[in-house]
C-alpha cells in the first residue's frame, strides 16, 4: 500500500474514531418486525455474479472511479471487494459490520486480496460510526431488516453522506419475518429521517429491488422522528 493511500485511510477511521460521544438519545421503536442476524453469508459469490446482482445495483447507483463509497453490513465483503474495483486507486471504500469475527475476517481478506482503497471498521448495532460528510454512496445491501433499532441507525447513518449522496438500498420485496423489506414500508422509514425516495426498481433474477435516497430534509431531532407503522 503506497504512503499517500495508507494515509488518507488512517485519516478516514481517526475522524470515525475521533468523533466526540453523542448524547444518549430517545429514538421511537422500530414498530414492525425485525428479522434476527443470521450469519454473515448470502448465498455464495458465484450465485449471485451469475445473478448479476452486484453488477446491476453499482451501475444503478452511479458508482464511478474516485467516488468514496461505504459496505455498511458487509459481511464476507461480495460488495466491498467489486466497489473497490470500480472507485479504483482515487477512491475508497468502508467497510462496515458490527460482529467483531467479521470485521476480522474481512480485513484478512483486504489484505489477502490486496485492496489497498478498503479499510473495514467495526460498528454498533445503532450505529455504524460512519466520518461525517463523507461518502458519494452508502450500500445497505440484505442488511436494513435485521435492523432492530431502524431511526437510531438511519439518525447516525444520514450524516456520513456528502452532499447530494445517495442511501443505495438492496432488498427483497417480501415480509420482514421472511428477512425481506416491503417497499412502502422502506420508504416511509428513510422519509422520517428526512431521506426521499430518488429512484427504485425490481433487479433481475429474483425478488430483491433497488432503492436509492436522497438526504432533502434536515436531520430531526430523535424526539421529533415519527415512526411508521407496518
Amino acid at each position: 500500500m503506497s504512503n499517500r493511500i495508507a494515509a488518507a485511510l488512517a485519516a478516514l477511521l481517526l475522524v470515525a474514531c475521533g468523533a466526540q460521544p453523542q448524547p444518549q438519545q430517545r429514538f421511537p421503536a422500530a414498530q414492525r418486525d425485525v428479522a434476527p442476524i443470521v450469519g454473515d453469508t448470502f448465498s455464495t459469490e458465484d450465485a449471485r455474479d451469475r445473478l448479476g446482482e452486484a453488477q446491476q445495483v453499482i451501475q444503478l447507483a452511479g458508482v464511478r472511479p474516485g467516488m468514496w463509497v461505504a459496505d455498511v453490513g458487509a459481511g464476507q465483503g461480495y460488495y466491498t471487494v467489486r466497489l473497490a474495483r470500480i472507485v479504483g486507486p482515487k477512491g475508497r471504500v468502508l467497510a462496515e459490520d458490527i460482529m467483531p469475527e467479521v470485521t476480522a475476517a474481512l480485513t484478512d481478506r483486504v489484505q489477502r486480496e490486496r485492496l489497498d482503497n478498503v479499510a473495514v471498521r467495526l460498528g454498533t448495532p445503532d450505529d455504524p460510526l460512519l466520518p461525517p460528510r463523507t461518502f458519494d454512496r452508502i450500500f445497505l445491501v440484505h442488511m436494513y431488516h435485521e435492523v432492530a433499532s431502524p431511526y437510531a441507525f438511519l439518525w447516525h447513518m444520514r450524516e456520513g453522506l456528502k452532499p447530494g449522496g445517495l442511501v443505495v438500498v438492496v432488498e427483497a420485496d417480501r415480509p420482514v419475518k421472511r428477512h425481506g423489506m416491503p417497499p412502502d414500508q422502506l420508504k416511509c422509514e428513510l422519509a422520517a429521517l428526512g431521506l426521499s425516495l430518488v429512484r427504485s426498481g425490481m433487479l433481475t433474477g429474483g425478488e430483491a429491488y433497488f432503492a436509492a435516497f436522497r438526504a432533502s430534509e434536515p436531520r430531526p431531532e430523535p424526539e421529533a422522528i415519527e415512526p411508521c407503522r407496518s
